[in-house]
């Protein structure tokens, strides 16, 4: 879904930035125009066009999340005003490209499967996964539950065909990031999958439960963003050895499993300014005076200190719920302290 070592960041920009229904339109004005699709991928959305509709959405909720994950931290997921979209950040094979990856591909598993149990594609329809071996055997198992097996296979040919279709020298540093991105958006498909449940509903008079159907359904993104977020904050650093494997840096620590992130680089100083890397720095950016975590004004600030300064603001108070049925409120006007980094 991302663009690899290759500074396009998603691949798909102008699939998230098409209004939705250009996606209806045909091939010419959509494959064809997406500039960021490599050629695999641009056979790929040919022959399912229907798809790009929910490749779309599933890139705006990655996006989304990261920027949710994110904004409390120096990096806060920003995302450039050209069809890079995260700009020049993906050229470093940092941990910050990872979750980029990571929850890009599983925003596309998370959109396709939930397509296709609304009936929005022609090639799937309801999951058609086995019955849980745990399920209640009075319980019935059907319904129509997210095809999360469609939409892992579908997001796996999609997204990682960019990295499959190139040749690059083994043992090569390029080699080693394209692994690296493989690696990740593996890791991002099996979030989704990791974090579904099994949800069941019962049937019945006045509640009276005489009958349970059980289904199997995606987790919230936001739930599935959390896991994420926790796999970058444990991320493990690699290489690429001359056989053209990834092989952890130090071997002291424990070797990542297909759920863990990789990265290769050490992150850019986020503290400061710096385009040619990507970032924004810190300068302006709101803080939290009392707080001791990354929101908070001496690390979000990198030490510089910080501006205050009072504004006022509008809010809901006084609220009375009358019955029946509304809430009347009065607006208060309050003054604040606003911390921003200098």
């Amino acid at each position: 879904f991302l663009c690899g070592s290759r500074n396009v960041g998603v691949q798909t920009a102008e699939v998230v930035r098409l209004p939705q229904p250009q996606y209806l339109i045909g091939a010419s004005p959509l494959c064809t125009q997406i500039s960021g699709l490599s050629p695999g991928q641009t056979k790929l959305c040919q022959l399912y066009q229907d798809h790009m509709s929910g490749v779309g959405r599933g890139a705006r909720a990655g996006i989304a999340e990261c920027q949710w994950q994110f904004r409390h931290r120096r990096w806060n997921c920003s995302t450039a005003h050209d069809s890079s979209l995260f700009g020049p950040m993906l050229k470093i094979a940092s941990r910050e490209a990872a979750f980029a990856h990571a929850i890009g591909a599983a925003g596309v598993v998370h959109a396709i499967s939930r397509a296709c149990r609304d009936g929005q594609l022609s090639s799937c329809g309801c999951s058609r996964t086995g019955r849980p071996r745990d399920l209640n055997r009075d319980w019935i198992w059907g319904g129509c539950g997210d095809n999360l097996e469609y939409g892992y296979k579908f997001t796996q040919g999609f997204v990682d065909v960019r990295e499959r279709e190139k040749n690059y020298r083994r043992g090569s540093r390029e080699q080693g990031r394209s692994l690296m991105n493989l690696h990740n958006n593996e890791a991002g498909r099996r979030a989704v999958i990791k974090k579904s449940r099994v949800t069941c509903k019962c049937h019945g008079v006045s509640g009276s439960c005489s009958l349970i159907t059980c289904w199997q359904q995606l987790a919230p993104f936001r739930e599935i963003g959390d896991y994420v977020k926790d796999k970058y904050d444990g991320a493990t650093e690699v290489r690429v050895n001359r056989r053209g494997r990834l092989q952890i840096r130090d071997p002291r620590f424990n070797k990542p499993t297909a759920n863990d992130l990789v990265y290769i680089d050490d992150s850019p100083n986020y503290c400061i300014r710096n385009m040619s890397v990507g970032s924004l720095g810190t300068q302006g950016r709101l803080c939290n005076r009392t707080s001791q975590g990354m929101d908070g004004c001496n690390l979000m600030c990198c030490g510089r200190g910080y501006n205050t300064q009072k504004t006022m603001i509008r809010e809901r108070c006084d609220c009375k719920f009358h019955w029946c049925c509304y809430v009347d409120c009065k607006i208060c006007v309050k003054t604040v302290d606003v911390h921003t980094c200098k």
